[in-house]
């Protein structure tokens, strides 16, 4: 049976059935027929036999479908063990879901896409065996992480490895622009070239002048940041990688930009077509300033980027806004104009309810926790990536006179579920750790020269996590719950502690830190202070159950790893990400990132298919109670979780806000009336800044016709 040619299947019907109660009761099994029938009737007719995995290697290599240099890397009879040890696994996918997924998006195919080349064995081989670099003991590793769904890589490097005719192992980028001309125009070419392989674009225009600033001494010759944005769009659009699908991009201004209300009003429904972006996604930097203004109910300042680097000689990014503010103020050198902050946060409001967008970056709460010597600007389309950048001065040949530091994302994700029954928690985090920095050294992104400039400097990976609410129902926590954030809170400090320590291991192999250690917290040990104290462990007796086997760092670790970390450096600049998960949370049948569910039985729409039906893992009687949808849920317990979260992880995570248009009464104690109101956001956006939330990526509404404003995520950044 052709994969082209579906045929009369079964298992879509199976799996449909799902939504149909039998007396009351989900007839969850259902899915599990599905599954045995999506097996039977296409993956073994589909699959292409071959002898052994030396055969079906020969093979893979002979036709071009994998290269042969990193097979060469290892001795036949190593891969065959390898192949064979994965099998003793015995690996099952649990859903019909996850398998299609997989089979869909991950799996090699034949060129004419009529015969599976692979199983996920073999994509986990694959995997391991590249991002092991020839260093069997890593393979081995790798290997039982990956198969035992412990670790996942995001899904370029999943997808990618091992394959001669691949795109790149990372996906997302962040690039600024100053206010000029050259840099605008080597800034289209960089988003041009990084969409053609398939990357989403984080772009700051904080830098730009205004509309109506001048132009050579010329007043009101400045157009502003919204054609600039227009050209952005464009880009993405015309490329469009093969036209598969559209390229992605994200804007971010901030707050105290002058043309701030014209940003926003791009995105507006009722836009002119002449500004309107359809296809770009907003966000922007929220300096504590406004928070306070907002607060006091006063007027704002809304500063000129031009005036600002002729008077400071740097670009806008590079001041701090809420340092300076009343300097700013004061200062007659500065243009200026006035407006009512409260108006401004009910723009964003009112906007968030529309479009979902825009994103907030709270960037005076990211540089704050930031250890690293430099500033942090932007994030990315997801806005979890929240690294330091410094602009480039480029001349008229469009050549870099001053080379800055741009950023690429190199992610991956633990499985919270499957990592909780590890054997050796330190040992699962310091492998993923190893396989991530393959990827960053392996990543230099020629066609941009800032992003591999700041890629080789900095060697930053992203490792996070997923299936939390899974592992909460699980074990019959409430998401939002003291014992939740409790166990969020030791997770994430074990695994900011053992990256910590494989990244020194790293650098003490290799004699190499990331350029600009010696300048950072970790390198005068002011970072280590808060775990010295000894406050980081578990407490309630539930999670001290949960953590039971696990070794817990006491002070006199941390004072350890201080000591070792002050004498041989760290190789990767950031370590932590947590991204918003996409197909590979399906893939591992949990719960995507750290959000909540949003429904029980997820309905999901598959291209060319129809309706698919994904029930949440572990569903049962028992479970039920604890799967309490994101959109029936009180938000600011989501805050709290990621909060919790926050305190160990030094660059973002990727939090989304799930609203209903009708909250149900008694969900908010402030809430009186019935409808979503600007007040809602406004109320929330405080409070995740007050628990010291450093970014917020969508607001989801759903509406009452069934319905999500917001609910669609870059493919491109969707890891």
């Amino acid at each position: 049976m052709s994969l082209k040619n579906l045929g009369d299947v079964s298992y879509f019907r199976l799996n449909n059935e799902i939504n149909r109660p039998i007396n009351g009761q989900i007839p969850l099994h259902k899915d599990k027929e599905a599954l045995r029938a999506f097996f039977v009737e296409n993956v073994k007719p589909n699959m292409m036999p071959f002898d052994s995995i030396t055969d079906k290697i020969n093979y893979l290599v002979k036709h071009d479908y994998i290269e042969s240099s990193f097979i060469n890397k290892y001795t036949p009879t190593f891969i065959e063990k390898l192949s064979q040890d994965l099998k003793q696994h015995k690996f099952r996918f649990k859903s019909f879901m996850a398998a299609y997924k997989f089979y869909q998006q991950y799996a090699l195919k034949t060129n004419d896409g009529n015969y599976y080349l692979e199983n996920i064995e073999d994509r986990v081989l694959f995997n391991a065996l590249y991002f092991a670099d020839g260093n069997e003991q890593l393979a081995c590793d790798l290997a039982v992480e990956m198969i035992n769904q412990r670790y996942q890589p995001a899904t370029p490097s999943f997808l990618n490895a091992g394959r001669s005719r691949r795109g790149e192992f990372v996906s997302c980028f962040l690039i600024q622009v100053t206010d000029d001309m050259n840099s605008i125009g080597r800034s289209i070419n960089s988003a041009l070239q990084l969409s053609r392989i398939g990357g989403g674009v984080g772009i700051s225009l904080s830098n730009l002048r205004e509309a109506g600033s001048p132009i050579k001494g010329y007043a009101g010759a400045a157009s502003g940041v919204v054609p600039v944005m227009k050209l952005f769009e464009d880009s993405f659009s015309y490329s469009n990688q093969l036209g598969q699908r559209q390229g992605a991009g994200a804007v971010y201004l901030d707050v105290f930009h002058p043309d701030i209300l014209n940003f926003l009003s791009t995105k507006k429904e009722n836009a002119d077509e002449k500004i309107r972006v359809k296809t770009l996604s907003l966000g922007i930097t929220v300096p504590d300033k406004f928070y306070e203004l907002v607060r006091k109910d006063a007027d704002m300042y809304l500063f000129s980027p031009y005036s600002i680097e002729r008077e400071y000689g740097v670009p806008y990014n590079y001041i701090d806004i809420t340092a300076k503010y009343d300097e700013l103020v004061e200062n007659p050198n500065i243009v200026k104009s006035k407006i009512k902050a409260r108006d401004l946060e009910t723009e964003i409001s009112k906007l968030q309810q529309e479009s979902g967008y825009p994103y907030i970056i709270n960037i005076d709460t990211a540089n704050r926790h930031n250890p690293i010597d430099g500033k942090i600007i932007m994030s990315n389309l997801c806005s979890e990536v929240l690294q330091v950048q410094k602009p480039s001065l480029i001349n008229d040949a469009q050549e870099y006179e001053v080379m800055g530091t741009d950023i690429s994302c190199n992610l991956g994700s633990t499985n919270i579920v499957n990592m909780m029954t590890s054997p050796d928690f330190g040992h699962s985090i310091r492998t993923m750790t190893r396989a991530l920095t393959f990827v960053t050294d392996n990543s230099n992104i020629e066609a941009v020269p800032t992003i591999k400039n700041g890629n080789q400097q900095a060697h930053t990976i992203g490792l996070g996590a997923m299936g939390l609410h899974s592992y909460f129902a699980q074990h019959h926590i409430h998401y939002g719950s003291k014992e939740s954030i409790e166990f969020t809170d030791i997770y994430f400090m074990l695994m900011n502690y053992w990256t910590l320590v494989e990244s020194n291991n790293i650098a003490r192999e290799r004699k190499t830190s990331f350029v600009g250690f010696e300048k950072s917290d970790y390198a005068n040990g002011s970072y280590f202070d808060k775990y010295i104290m000894g406050d980081f462990v578990p407490k309630s007796e539930q999670v001290k159950k949960l953590f039971k086997g696990h070794f817990i760092p006491q002070a006199k670790d941390w004072i350890a790893l201080r000591d070792a970390i002050i004498a041989d450096g760290l190789y990767h600049q950031n370590r932590l990400a947590v991204a918003p998960n996409g197909s590979i949370s399906y893939i591992n049948d949990v719960s995507a990132s750290l959000h909540p569910i949003t429904q029980r039985i997820e309905e999901r729409q598959e291209k060319k298919i129809g309706k698919i039906y994904y029930p949440a893992f572990g569903l049962s009687t028992d479970t039920i109670p604890y799967y309490t949808s994101a959109y029936d849920m009180d938000m600011r317990k989501v805050i709290d979780v990621y909060a919790a979260a926050t305190e160990h992880v030094d660059q973002g995570l990727s939090l989304t806000l799930f609203l209903r248009s009708e909250i149900p009464e008694g969900l908010y104690e402030w809430k009186k009336q019935s409808k979503q109101t600007t007040r809602d956001l406004s109320i929330l956006r405080n409070y995740a800044f007050n628990k010291g939330v450093k970014s917020i990526y969508y607001i989801r509404t759903y509406t009452d016709d069934g319905d999500e404003v917001g609910a669609n995520q870059c493919e491109s950044c969707v890891i």
